[in-house]
């Protein structure tokens, strides 16, 4: 009989203890977060870093002007000394060239361009009706033409003022930015060999030869992507010269002039320089109109699909997607200036994730993969016991050469 009143009484005596336990008041928890003194220093780097990073924006700017024009000119430098010219000699022949063809060109073209575009003011009120008068001819433009009419320049001068002394503001700082840039890129090209020394000398050995690859193909990029910009608008300039002369109109030189400089930009391009030349057709006629703008249209479909491939060569390498992207960040963080060096700096960040073999997330490791893993580790041991005991300024014009024949071996089996 004992047994099972022991046995139901154990459940009570359970469930009591049970509601005792839950009555005590229960300990809250704390959670401790430590941060090591290393993260808070990294951390007040870091922000002074960006910090510092956004006030030198403009020394910044001006160091990669330097670094383009560098890689622009760098090509026709080593050409010369090739044929056997020193590099001082060649740096100034070099130079010398650019700036007589620039002083050249505008001796040549300034004074026209002065010339018609005081044409032009003087020719506004009679364009303004003739545009007017061809709005008018269609009842969806109508309004159009009456807004053209009633164009009063003496309120947009005095809205536009300020604007206009900010506008000129910016270009003359632009123009000074553009000139330290050259001079920087000629000191940097002088004093090419100390500067790569030193570049070098805090790099581990075991790496020289993917950071002179980087260099040529650094190189390579900027290069290529400032002279096809050059040879591209120079021929959209000379082509809506003998275009626009050879229909009559007036003011050829100075529509384009602004047509050569607009196309650098892409995209927008096509619209500010295909604008101006058909807006200044208007007045001759639907036939001349019609004409500009085919013959515009043709040849802009003929620059992105035929010219820019052979110009641009395999220089920059940018899927269609990549190259939409760069340009509205670009733009949207530096304006112009960010979509000019947009393309350049998409090549050169996918370039650096090709050469330090950076493995994306999603992506798999391929067969060649392996290869170019074995070839890089022999050519930087080839690399190593050939420089061993060498300053790091001879050594780095070693790992700049074999990396340049490196390029050249690709190429080739690329071609």
């Amino acid at each position: 009989m004992s047994t099972p009143d022991n046995k139901s009484s154990a459940p009570i005596a359970t469930s009591k203890s049970n509601e005792l336990e839950q009555e005590k008041p229960r300990r809250a928890r704390v959670i401790r977060v430590e941060i090591a003194p290393w993260t808070i220093i990294s951390m007040v780097l870091v922000i002074a870093g960006v910090w510092m990073l956004m006030h030198l924006l403009p020394v910044i700017l001006v160091l990669v002007m330097a670094l383009m024009i560098v890689g622009t000119l760098g090509p026709a430098v080593e050409w010369l000394e090739q044929r056997r010219v020193r590099r001082f000699v060649a740096i100034a022949i070099v130079f010398s060239v650019l700036f007589v063809t620039t002083i050249l060109v505008f001796a040549l073209t300034l004074p026209e361009l002065v010339n018609q575009v005081r044409s032009l003011f003087g020719m506004e009120p009679v364009l303004r009706e003739r545009l007017a008068v061809w709005f008018a001819k269609s009842q969806v433009t109508a309004g159009l033409a009456d807004t053209l009419r009633n164009v009063q320049y003496d309120a947009l001068i005095k809205s536009s003022a300020a604007s206009v002394l900010t506008f000129f503001t910016l270009v003359l700082e632009g123009v000074a930015y553009g000139v330290g840039a050259i001079f920087l890129a000629l000191y940097m090209m002088l004093d090419r060999d100390r500067l790569r020394g030193g570049v070098f000398a805090v790099v581990p050995r075991t790496h020289h030869i993917r950071l002179s690859r980087i260099l040529v193909n650094l190189q390579t990029i900027v290069g290529g992507y400032i002279r096809g910009q050059a040879i591209t608008c120079a021929l959209m300039g000379a082509f809506m010269f003998v275009l626009l002369t050879a229909c009559g109109i007036p003011n050829a030189l100075v529509i384009a002039v602004f047509g050569g400089i607009a196309d650098v930009l892409p995209y927008v391009g096509i619209f500010l320089t295909m604008g101006p030349a058909v807006a200044a057709a208007l007045s001759f006629g639907t036939g001349i109109t019609l004409i500009v703008f085919l013959l515009m249209l043709a040849y802009e479909e003929f620059e992105s699909r035929v010219l820019v491939p052979v110009v641009y060569g395999r220089a920059l390498r940018l899927p269609s997607s990549v190259v939409l992207f760069s340009l509205i960040t670009g733009a949207t963080l530096y304006g112009i200036i960010g979509a000019l060096l947009a393309l350049p700096v998409a090549a050169a960040f996918l370039m650096l994730i090709d050469e330090l073999r950076v493995e994306l997330p999603g992506e798999t490791e391929q067969a060649g993969d392996a290869a170019l893993r074995k070839k890089d580790e022999h050519g930087e041991r080839e690399y190593t016991r050939r420089t061993e005991g060498m300053p790091a300024e001879e050594a780095s014009a070693i790992a700049v050469k074999m990396a340049g024949e490196q390029k050249k071996a690709e190429d080739k089996l690329e071609t």
